[in-house]
């Protein structure tokens, strides 16, 4: 029997993002719950191969900060709550600050975000849980997300993903749900 050792954070990671991210649709849906809760007014998506290459979400959210940007990709990072006892009352869509660790852990991650007020925004590059660049940057009043190469640090999960038509009308049927609950808010998907 082999030795017990506890797991690195990068293998730790990416075992949380097979509970989180199971194909394009469950990323989308963590990125729009995080744009809805960010407040935005309009959101917008756009995606490559039905998610498979590549999906990018856009909005008109609060915005992050540079200082918040690197901190909302730890894991159980979140502004939604803050004590157990706000479990009780929690009032959005996620809490539990695992989405970002867990989608950047598995693709290609890259974030540009502004709140307002602030005169520039920041640029946040992850690849495979691992940051590659941070910096800031000029950009618009909310968060911009790009997600690339879903699952490339795991080449073995790709391989359960649907054809892209079969992936893009899961996201596709997704969207109408959003637009539906959420009718305030303007949704608009590009190809």
């Amino acid at each position: 029997m082999a030795k017990i050792i506890l797991l690195d954070e990068l293998t730790v990671n990416q075992i949380a993002a097979g509970e989180v991210v199971e194909r394009p649709v469950s990323v989308l849906k963590e990125l729009v719950e995080n744009s809805l809760d960010a407040g935005a007014g309009r959101i917008i998506v756009d995606l490559e191969e039905g998610g498979l290459s590549s999906i990018t979400v856009v909005d008109d959210g609060c915005g992050m900060n540079e200082e918040d940007l690197l901190l909302a990709f730890e894991r159980h990072a979140t502004s939604k709550i803050r004590t157990v006892e706000e479990l009780e009352r929690i009032r959005t869509l996620g809490f539990r600050g695992e989405a970002l660790a867990s989608i950047s852990a598995v693709s290609r991650f890259e974030v540009r975000s502004r709140r307002e007020g602030d005169e520039t925004g920041g640029l946040l590059r992850i690849e495979g849980g691992r940051q590659v660049m941070h910096t800031p940057v000029s950009c618009r009043r909310g968060s911009r997300l790009s997600v690339e190469d879903l699952f490339y640090t795991l080449p073995a999960r790709r391989k359960f993903l649907k054809s892209a038509a079969s992936e893009e009308r899961r996201v596709s049927a997704l969207l109408r749900d959003f637009a539906v609950a959420y009718p305030s808010v303007a949704f608009s998907e590009s190809r």
